[in-house]
């Protein structure tokens, strides 16, 4: 019974997605019910990468992330997987004609976090493209379901909105991946001269992105537009939070919206986009 193996397959990319970010598993809720599953399984894909270079301490991360990477191809080739997470994700891929350049370029960047510490210019465009960018070109690909002309369109405001998320996680997680991972993704900076000019700078390159990011959210069907304007509007107020938190704090905890502002926040932006606000 091969369709109970699917079925088990995308529940599993769904439970790492709603254990690992309560945001984005609302956000999905609120998309239509036939999108849900293939971000679910584009969510599991990412994020098991990720928790491979970033958490998998005391074991060989270089061999797991080439073992992850060589299965996924496999995975595409075949039409079918063993693993669960890539079963869904290489069904999605097929389905969607999510092109293998997009994941070579994510994989990559997953490489990048297993040696990389600290970023040249170049080297953090490199990095952002692959994490962020490719991601939100494969959720673009599931919300215009084989749409070319509209892909192309709207790419470059996908990779926009994706980029802003990811320098928003950099600030947010900047204890963890200094102190903890001894991680510097921003180029050019010493960390140790880290201040509010500094931090400034950084912000008012996140707000183009966002702006950006946010006229292509307006241009998506409908199908998908709440959804994406969830995480939007969530990633806002973690940034309004990190713009009113000093230089120095940011250094020292972890920022986060608590999980009753949460609710509350989507429950105010649902009214919203119900008066069509949005």
């Amino acid at each position: 019974m091969k369709k109970i193996y699917d079925h088990l397959s995308y529940k599993l990319s769904k439970e790492i997605t709603v254990k690992y970010t309560t945001s984005f598993a609302i956000g999905i809720r609120f998309l239509s019910e036939e999108l849900r599953n293939p971000i679910y399984a584009i969510y599991g894909f990412v994020r098991v990468a990720d928790e491979i270079v970033d958490s998998f301490h005391g074991f060989d991360k270089e061999q797991l992330l080439n073992d992850f990477e060589k299965d996924c191809y496999k995975a595409i080739d075949d039409g079918i997987s063993t693993n669960p997470v890539l079963h869904a994700y290489q069904e999605v891929v097929r389905k969607f004609g999510i092109e293998r350049e997009l994941i070579t370029l994510f994989i990559r960047s997953m490489r990048m976090d297993l040696g990389k510490k600290k970023y040249t210019e170049q080297e953090y465009k490199d990095y952002i493209l692959g994490s962020a960018e490719v991601v939100g070109l494969m959720c673009l690909r599931v919300f215009l379901n084989g749409d070319e002309k509209e892909y192309q369109r709207l790419k470059p405001s996908a990779m926009a909105l994706g980029s802003a998320f990811q320098k928003i996680n950099f600030l947010r997680d900047l204890k963890a991946d200094v102190r903890d991972l001894g991680r510097v993704y921003f180029p050019n900076i010493d960390i140790s001269s880290w201040n509010e000019e500094v931090k400034k700078d950084v912000e008012a390159d996140i707000q183009k992105d966002f702006d950006f990011g946010f006229e292509g959210i307006k241009q998506l069907p409908k199908e998908s537009r709440f959804g994406v304007y969830l995480a939007y509007i969530y990633y806002t107020r973690l940034f309004k939070k990190v713009k009113n938190t000093p230089a120095h704090v940011i250094l020292e905890e972890r920022l986060r919206i608590p999980d009753p502002k949460k609710y509350a926040l989507f429950f105010q932006s649902y009214v919203r986009h119900q008066v069509n606000i949005l």
